[in-house]
Order: structure tokens, then sequence, then C-alpha cells
């Protein structure tokens, strides 16, 4: 080589040489290339570059690897032809006239958006600093010149596969965007008709404050309300295995089954064997409904409880403020066969201002910053030392926040007052159409033996019964609560013989239910029956209904004295029966009772 020979005429010859040995004639866009994006890892390279001698070579080059090459003498160009062509690999000369390669790729990169597109700055190991300014420009690699067709083939597959894995990730992240939309939205319309379904009860009642907090979108704790046609509330606190959608699975036909089952009159008991045996039947093994259920019953002023795997609530009563701990003392829902399934219920004492609270573990699993949780013992210095029953369950919430407690599980906390208000209006259960709509003038005579009544209750069946009569619907209550009194009277007083003097004290309350739930197991003789009637009386009609049991009687007069002691715990269900009853008659020996309802047309 001479001496005078510059660096230009040395790329020139090189690029003569590669021109000869080519194929196919060199264009400056290459058109005639084929097409040939995604196919072998073949893509569109657009090489930015002022001297007209690197620009030939570098085509050149790329070109037999390939790939198509757009070619721009400066930024300007190669922005223009990036927004049109959008390539997927740039090649970038970074000192180039009428605009640089850093502006250009900072233009690039924002015109490629979220896209991946390579940007490798062609420039000299000897400037450092045109180095870092390609970094802060946007550049992912270097190539040095002179040219070395090796590793320029190396750097574009590398930056090729880059690029393709990030496409990779974008498309997953949109396919998981979608997925997740159509399972949001999928989420909210389930969300919606399980609300409906699990929040159709009373639970917005002037005397019930609640908290519920899901620790997912989905509460896998079941909180449900409602009222008996009788007056009486039924609650149900339940706490699923887990959490979110799979935990709120069962609570569906859990609650379908509490809220149709106490509309239409039935036990505790009763209740607790049918949701018992569902989620047995549809819950996969391993899954259960630990859960609290409470009968409150203002007018005999009784409280029933089964507790089947949550922490204690608590009775607070309100003479002298002592705590009675509703502790767990059965297995969870969805446990065991119902033949081996517990639903007997603790019974207690209740008095106007009494308080109940319940609470699911989610409460006493709560943890600070340190791992520590809320506990049980928290709980109970709150217990003993609030001095304002009133404001109890504030100061619960207020302790939990203060704890800087972390939820770990689904919480769900509830508080009842027994109050003796009376009911604004009872939801009005549906019935189903038969032929004794139309039909008013009709009797019926049942009679239920000692194995029947032992297993069975009737007070739903004779209700259902009723209430196809349309005139006596809009007094379902009344009836109900008639209806219970009686069966209750007859069965306990008459068939088994209990003493209601025994429910003078908190004690002997216990006692009485002690022995009433001995003797009802025990029981191999004796009857109640129901004589039904129905009268047309004008444009309305009437209701005859007698019970009468096997029991050697009692004295009325006596009884209905004795029921006026106002300290009494027992005894109210004859007065009762007076109150809401049109007419109502005893026999002289105490062994069967008439009453009468009646209806005009309009009702």
């Amino acid at each position: 080589m001479r001496a005078g020979t510059t660096l230009e005429s040395v790329w020139s010859i090189v690029v003569r040489t590669f021109a000869r040995s080519s194929p196919s004639p060199i264009s400056n866009s290459f058109s005639r290339l084929p097409e040939l994006k995604g196919d072998k890892g073949f893509i569109t390279v657009l090489l930015a570059e002022d001297g007209p001698a690197d620009r030939m070579l570098l085509a050149t080059l790329v070109a037999r690897l390939g790939h198509r090459v757009l070619t721009a003498a400066n930024g300007l160009e190669a922005v223009a032809l990036f927004e049109q062509e959008r390539p997927q690999l740039v090649l970038m000369d970074a000192l180039m006239p009428v605009m640089d390669g850093f502006e250009a790729a900072r233009r690039i990169k924002r015109l490629a958006g979220e896209e991946l597109v390579p940007i490798i700055f062609l420039t000299s190991l000897s400037e450092g600093e045109a180095l870092v300014q390609s970094i802060e420009a946007g550049g992912d690699d270097f190539l040095s010149k002179p040219y070395n067709p090796l590793i320029l083939e190396a750097k574009i597959k590398a930056m090729n596969r880059l690029r393709r894995l990030q496409a990779t990730v974008l498309e997953q992240r949109d396919l998981i965007a979608r997925h997740n939309g159509h399972l949001l939205t999928e989420q909210r319309v389930a969300k919606a008709v399980f609300d409906k379904i699990t929040h159709s009860g009373c639970l917005g009642a002037a005397n019930i404050r609640y908290l519920q907090s899901p620790y997912a979108l989905f509460n896998g704790d079941l909180l449900l309300a409602a009222y008996k046609p009788s007056g009486e509330m039924h609650v149900l606190l339940g706490d699923f295995t887990g959490h979110g959608l799979p935990a709120a699975i069962g609570a569906m036909p859990v609650a379908d089954a509490f809220y149709s089952m106490t509309a239409r009159g039935y036990s505790p008991s009763e209740i607790l064997c049918e949701l018992n045996a569902k989620l047995k039947r549809i819950l996969p093994v391993g899954m259960f409904c630990c859960a609290t259920l409470l009968s409150v019953d203002t007018q005999r002023r009784l409280l029933e409880v089964w507790n089947g795997g949550l922490p204690a609530g608590y009775l607070r009563r309100v003479a002298d403020g002592h705590y009675v701990e509703l502790a767990s003392r059965h297995l969870p829902l969805g446990v065991l066969e119902n033949d081996a399934f517990d639903t007997s219920c603790d019974v207690h004492p209740l008095a106007v201002g009494d308080r109940v609270l319940l609470l699911s573990d989610g409460v006493l699993e709560v943890s600070n910053a340190t791992g520590e949780t809320f506990g049980e013992e928290r709980l109970r210095t709150l217990l003993r030392e609030c001095d304002e029953p009133a404001r109890l369950f504030a100061q619960i919430q207020n302790a939990l926040a203060d704890f800087h407690g972390e939820a770990h599980d689904d919480a769900s906390m509830l508080e009842i007052l027994v109050s003796d208000e009376p009911i604004s209006a009872l939801p009005m259960q549906e019935y189903g159409k038969s032929w004794l709509i139309s039909s008013q003038d009709w009797s019926a005579s049942f009679e239920f033996r000692a194995q029947t009544l032992k297993s069975f209750n009737p007070l739903p069946f004779l209700l259902q019964l009723l209430m196809e009569v349309r005139g006596l619907r809009p007094r379902s209550g009344e009836l109900y609560t008639v209806l219970a009194e009686l069966y209750s009277n007859a069965l306990e007083h008459g068939v088994m013989g209990l003493n209601s003097a025994l429910k003078q004290d908190a004690a002997g309350f216990s006692e009485y239910y002690r022995q009433r739930d001995q003797r009802l197991s025990e029981l191999d003789a004796g009857f109640v029956r129901f004589h039904l009637q129905i009268v047309p009386n004008g444009e309305g009609g009437r209701l005859l209904l007698r019970v009468e049991d096997s029991g050697e009687g009692f004295a009325v007069a006596e009884e209905l004295a004795r029921q006026q002691s106002p300290t009494s715990l027992g005894g109210r269900g004859m007065r009762l029966i007076c109150r809401l009853a049109d007419e109502c008659t005893w026999d002289e020996d105490g062994r069967g009772v008439s009453v009468e309802f009646c209806w005009n047309a309009g009702a």
C-alpha cells in the first residue's frame, strides 16, 4: 500500500471486491431482495451511515447474511424510513449530518414504543464520550470500525434473539391481560350473583352491626341473617377452608338453604342437618365450613347456639356485665355424614339489652410487622375492660387498626343487640299455586306419634299447607308463632311432662332444656294432634285450629296466673297465643286448645 493511501480508498477497494463477487446487484433499499421477515430468523435492517463506502460495505455484509437492508445517509432519513418500513434492527452511525445518530436513536425508540427495536451504534473504540452518549440515547450494542463480518453476524443474531424474546414476553403479557380481563368480568358477574344471594336477609336490621373484610375479591367468610315467620332471627357465620372464589363456592347453596328453610320456619337443628348434608355432598375432601348458627327469639327471650369450629363467641348479660362463652362443641359442617352429625344446641336465656358477639378466626389471626397475632387474649382483655357495652364493637375495630395488623385470611365480626322493638316487616315467603288456593272450604287432621315427634318438626309442613289459603298469608308470622307455641306446649308439657317452673333462673333454664333433649330422645309413647278447618265467612273466611296432646293436662287458670310474673324466664307462651289469635279457648283439663284466625276478602 502506498503511503498516501487513505482509509476511505481501502474501503472502496473492499466494496468493489464484494460487489464483483455478489450474486445480484445491490440497490440503495435492496428492494429486489425477497421479504424474509420471520423466515429462518431473517429480518429487515435499517442502516444509517453518512459515508458511501461504509454504507455500501455494511449493506453488502448484511445482505449476504440474508437480511433485507434499508439505507439512510443521515439521521433524518433514518427516522423517516423507520416510520415507513418498521424494520426490526437498526445499525446507526453516531456522527452524521442533518441529524446525528443520538437524536435519531431517541426518536426511533419513541416511535417503537413497547416494541424492542435494537440499535447497534457504529463507532470507534477511541470515542469514549460517544459510547456514553450512545447508551444514554438508547443504544443496545456497539460495532467498532473496521467491521468484522463474523462479529457483525453474531451481534445481529444476538439482538434478534433478544428482540424475539421481548416480543414473546409482550405477546404473553397481552394474552394474560386478556385472560385476566375475562376473569375479572366473570368474577364481577359471579360476585353480583353471590352478593344478591348471600346478602338478601336482614343484616341491615337496626340491632345488628357487622364487619366483613375479605382477603380476596370473594369472601370465604359467610354471614347470613334472616327472620323466621314467627319473628325469631336466625344468624349464620361461616368460614370456609381457604379464601377467595374457591372458599366462596359453597356459600351459595348454603345461603339458599338457610334462607328458604328459615322463611318456612324450620328449626336450627333441621337447618344444620340440611347444610351439613349439602356441603358433605358437594365439597371436595379436605374442604369444610366452620360455622356458628344462632337462633335469637326475643319473644320467648331464648338464645340457641351451635358452634362448629369457629372461635368462641360471647353473650354479654346486661344485668351484671358477665360474659357467657359460646364455645365450639362440634365439628365443622361438611365433615361428617348426617347419621354421625350432632345438631344439639346450647340454650341460654336472654334479656333486653344483652349482646351477642361472634367472630371468625381471621380476626384473631391478624398479625403485626413482627409476626405477632392479635390473639384471643387481647380480645378478652377488651371485653373485660369495656365499661360501655354500646362501644364494644367499635373498640374492637379500633384495637385491630391500632395493632397495625395485616390480614392473612377473611375476617368477619358480628354483634347482635337483644331488643324488644317490634319488627317493622317480615319478608313474605312465596308459595306455589295449588288446588287449595281457590278452595276456601276444607278440613284436615294430623296425628304425630312418638317416633315421628322424635325426628320430625311438623310446623313448616302445617304452615306450608295453611299458606295455600291466600287470606292467611298476611298473617303468616302470627299464625306460625301461635302454631309454634301450641306445639311446644303440647310436646314439652303434655307429652313429655316437663315443668316450666324450672325456668326461674339461668341454671334452671339450662336444666329444663337438658331434660327436654333427654326425654325427647327416649320418647316411646304419646301423640300431638292438629285439626285444621277453613270455613267461608261472607267474603272472607275463618281458620279453626285445634291442638290436642296425650298428656295429663294442667290447671289452666293457675298457669295463666303464674305467667303474669315478670321475673320468670319462661311461661310467656299462653299470653302470647291469647294476644295474637282472634279467639283462644283452653279445655278445662288443659289437654286441648282451640284458636281462631279470621280474614276479609281484601286481606
